[in-house]
């Protein structure tokens, strides 16, 4: 009898060890040295080099680093300081970062593809079906096409790229996101939909008040509720609460002042921090959750947050504007796309923030950088260079599939 039962409870043990090797989206994020994933193990010297060098080259006053392959951390670090003026102090790995337009992806397009997936919106709806004042292009008399939703996340709406903030502070206050809704609804469209490619922070914008109208919550709230706190992203937020101001990496200096704690984003700014163009605060260990999820299929430790066919949709080429080189909410292949260097496949995708911040994913080789830098916090700071380097790097170092 005892045999028996110890034979079974054997069978039992081997049949979920099988079930959790040919299912990677149970597995949590561990820490491991580069050649137990088939990497290269001069690559954190190689990374380091890099960052040093653009940190005494006045590119940036500090970063944070984050590199995984299947599923293993094989290099997290921090460089430099994540504030120097008024006061030097020295940047940590749990070091909270602005991440500017990398909210885009994290924040506004997620929320979008959950409503997809909950069946309260799609693809080709029509803006104006949310925001009925919404315009569309114009000419010679004769209105355009009808702007959709997946024109807003491939930045092919015909949107201009910005609109600026300071008019509408000056006649209306901040915040003031209603006017905001309303100034970027019945903007002048500068081409037709799905005519032209314009990175556009008002299509974002536009997304989240969509997100806001369809679930009744704002794109702060949605987030927390659907994506961030499933995740246990516990560092990751808008409108970051006072007792997090020391934990975060400071920005833009000021005549009288830095800007620390509070979205960088002019519009966002206007949007009272909550905003889908910008407007989300994370480190590196929480976007490194968020990158596991995608690579395992939409799930990560027994919390699935999308299907595997949404995030195959999610993160690849959408066919019906391929010319942009975006995916809905990801860059594939567009002039922005500098971060996935010169080495990853095609299929590779990621994101920028204007504050120094990016996300390179690779499916293929199961692999995701995250470089969270302030380069806005100093004159003259630029880690578009920076970016592109580290990717080539890590994508040169993987010798094993």
């Amino acid at each position: 009898m005892v045999k028996k039962i110890t034979l079974i409870y054997l069978v039992f043990l081997l049949s979920t060890y099988l079930y959790a090797s040919n299912f990677p989206e149970i597995r949590k994020l561990q820490t491991a040295k580069p050649e137990s994933v088939g990497v290269m193990n001069d690559i954190n010297k190689k990374i380091d080099n890099l960052i040093n060098e653009s940190i005494k080259n006045g590119e940036t006053p500090g970063a944070t680093i984050l590199v995984a392959r299947k599923g293993k951390i094989i290099h997290r670090k921090a460089y430099g300081y994540k504030q120097i003026v008024p006061k030097k102090e020295v940047m940590s790995p749990e070091t909270i970062f602005d991440i500017a337009s990398v909210s885009k992806p994290v924040g506004t397009s997620t929320s979008i593809m959950k409503l997809i997936e909950d069946g309260k919106i799609r693809l080709v709806d029509k803006v104006s079906k949310y925001i009925p004042e919404y315009t569309n292009f114009f000419k010679d008399g004769e209105e355009g096409k009808s702007i959709r939703i997946y024109h807003l996340l491939t930045h092919t709406s015909g949107l201009p790229s910005y609109t600026p903030a300071a008019d509408l502070e000056k006649q209306f206050g901040k915040p003031c996101p209603d006017k905001v809704i309303q100034k970027i609804a019945t903007i002048k469209k500068t081409h037709d939909a799905g005519e032209h490619f314009e990175y556009s922070c008002l299509g974002f914008i536009t997304l989240a008040e969509i997100v806001k109208r369809v679930s009744g919550l704002s794109i702060d709230e949605f987030s927390k509720q659907r994506i961030f706190k499933p995740l246990n992203m516990n560092n990751t937020f808008y409108c970051p609460k006072k007792k997090y101001v020391t934990k975060i990496a400071a920005t833009e200096v000021f005549d009288t002042y830095t800007l620390r704690g509070i979205v960088h984003d002019p519009l966002a700014q206007l949007m009272d921090g909550k905003s889908g163009n910008a407007g989300v605060f994370t480190n590196i260990d929480d976007l490194a959750i968020f990158a596991q999820m995608i690579l395992n299929g939409g799930i990560y430790d027994g919390t699935r947050i999308l299907s595997p066919l949404t995030v195959d949709k999610w993160t690849s080429l959408y066919p019906k504007t391929a010319f942009s080189g975006r995916s809905l909410g990801w860059d594939v292949s567009s002039a922005y796309s500098s971060n996935l260097g010169d080495i990853f496949p095609l299929e590779s995708f990621g994101h920028t923030g204007f504050t120094g911040t990016s996300l390179c994913i690779d499916k293929e080789t199961e692999t995701f950088i995250i470089l969270l830098a302030n380069r806005v916090h100093i004159k003259g700071g630029n880690v578009i260079s920076l970016r592109g380097k580290i990717a080539n790097v890590v994508a040169s170092s993987i010798i094993t599939e």
